[in-house]
C-alpha cells in the first residue's frame, strides 16, 4: 500500500475513532447476505480504472458466495449521482458503491457540495486499491526532476501552467498541494478528462499535468512523456526507479486515488464482516493482485474501520487544501 507506515497504537487510536464517526458500526442482530443479485454501483463511465477494479474483484467475490453481482454504471456529478443512489438503498447488502476519494472527500467538500454526507450516509467495507498520481512534463521542457523543475516555476511565476483531468478531480488537487508546498505560481487549466490533457502535454501545448497513474503508464513507457515523481509516500512496484514527490524535496507530500467498497448506513454489522471478508480475499487472489499490478494499483483489502479513517483522513487532508484556493465550484 502507498500510506505512510504508523505505529499499530497510532493506527488502532485513529482507526477507532474514525469507527464512531460512522453510524452503522456497532451490535446488530445477525444477519446474512441477501439471497438474491447484488448490485455494485461505479459512480463513473464505462472502462475506466474505477469501472476495471469493481468487475476485477466483484467477479471473484461472486465465484466465492455463489450469487451474481451485477456492476452498474451510473456517471454524473463527479461520483456524487451513483453515490447518492446508493446512500438511499436498501439496508440488506444488496447495493454497494465502489467509492473513491471524489465521492468520499472532494465532492462533499465541493460548491454545491455532494446530496450526500460521506460519513452518515454510508458504512465503509474495505478499501481495495490504492494509485498513484504523477507528476508529468512534455519531454522539451528543460527540466530532469523536481527540483528543476520548481526552480524555473519560481523563476517564472504565474507565467506556466499545468493541466489535469477536472476541476475537482485528485490530479487537479495534487496539483494545488504541489503549489502549496513548493510556494510555486501556476496556473491550472482543466480538461475533461486526462485524455485531452495528456494529448496536449504530447504536443507540447501544457509544460506540465499532474495525472493518474494508470492512465499515465503507457505514456510514460513509451517515453511520449516524462515521469518526475510519484505522488505517494512510497515509490511504486510499476515504476521502482521513480522517485516519490518527498524523495524530491517535498517532505510529506502524499496523495492518491483509491477505491474502496461502501454500502448506505445501517447495514447489519454481521452482513458488513461477511462483505469486507470476502472482498479482502478477492483482492489478494494471486491472478488479482497481478492485474491490480498491471494497472498501476496498490492491492489493499482492509477491514471496515481502516476505510473509515481512511475517508476520515482524507477529508481532513483537502479540506484545508480546498479553503486556500477559494473553494472548489464544481459546476
Amino acid at each position: 500500500m502507498s500510506q505512510p507506515k504508523m505505529s499499530r497504537r497510532a493506527f488502532a487510536a485513529r482507526a477507532a475513532a474514525a469507527a464512531g464517526l460512522f453510524p452503522s458500526f456497532g451490535a446488530f442482530a445477525q444477519a446474512e447476505l441477501p439471497k438474491g443479485p447484488i448490485t455494485l454501483i461505479v459512480p463513473f463511465a464505462a472502462g475506466g480504472a474505477t469501472d476495471v477494479v469493481s468487475r476485477l474483484v466483484s467477479k471473484k467475490v461472486s465465484e466465492r458466495i455463489g450469487r451474481p453481482i451485477t456492476v452498474e454504471n451510473v456517471a454524473g456529478g463527479g461520483g456524487a449521482l451513483g453515490a447518492s443512489r446508493v446512500a438511499r438503498g436498501a439496508k440488506d447488502g444488496s447495493l454497494l458503491l465502489m467509492g473513491t476519494v471524489a465521492t468520499h472527500a472532494i465532492n462533499p467538500l465541493a460548491t454545491p457540495p455532494a446530496p450526500y454526507d460521506p460519513v452518515r450516509d454510508f458504512t465503509p467495507v474495505s478499501l481495495l486499491a490504492t494509485v498513484p498520481n504523477v507528476l508529468l512534463v512534455t519531454p522539451s521542457l528543460k527540466v530532469k526532476n523536481v527540483q528543476e523543475l520548481v526552480a524555473m516555476l519560481k523563476a517564472q511565476p504565474g507565467k506556466l501552467s499545468y493541466g489535469s483531468s477536472g476541476i475537482g478531480t485528485p490530479p487537479h488537487l495534487s496539483g494545488e498541494l504541489f503549489k502549496a508546498m513548493a510556494g510555486v505560481n501556476v496556473v491550472h487549466v482543466p480538461y475533461k478528462g486526462g485524455a485531452p490533457a495528456i494529448n496536449d502535454l504530447i504536443a507540447g501545448h501544457i509544460p506540465m499535468m499532474f495525472d493518474v497513474l494508470t492512465g499515465a503508464a503507457g505514456h510514460v513507457r513509451a517515453g511520449t512523456v516524462r515521469a518526475l515523481a510519484v505522488t505517494t509516500a512510497t515509490r511504486s512496484p510499476s515504476f521502482p526507479d521513480l522517485p516519490t514527490m518527498a524523495e524530491s524535496g517535498l517532505a510529506g507530500y502524499e496523495t492518491y486515488t483509491w477505491n474502496a467498497v461502501f454500502g448506505p448506513a445501517g447495514l447489519p454489522r454481521s452482513v458488513v464482516d461477511q462483505l469486507s471478508q470476502e472482498f479482502q480475499r478477492a483482492v489478494n487472489e494471486p491472478d488479482v493482485r497481478e492485474k491490480l499490478k498491471d494497472l498501476s494499483a496498490n492491492p489493499a483489502g482492509t477491514p471496515p474501520e481502516a476505510l473509515a479513517a481512511q475517508v476520515k483522513a482524507e477529508l481532513d487532508k483537502w479540506g484545508p487544501v480546498i479553503k486556500s484556493i477559494g473553494g472548489l465550484n464544481t459546476q
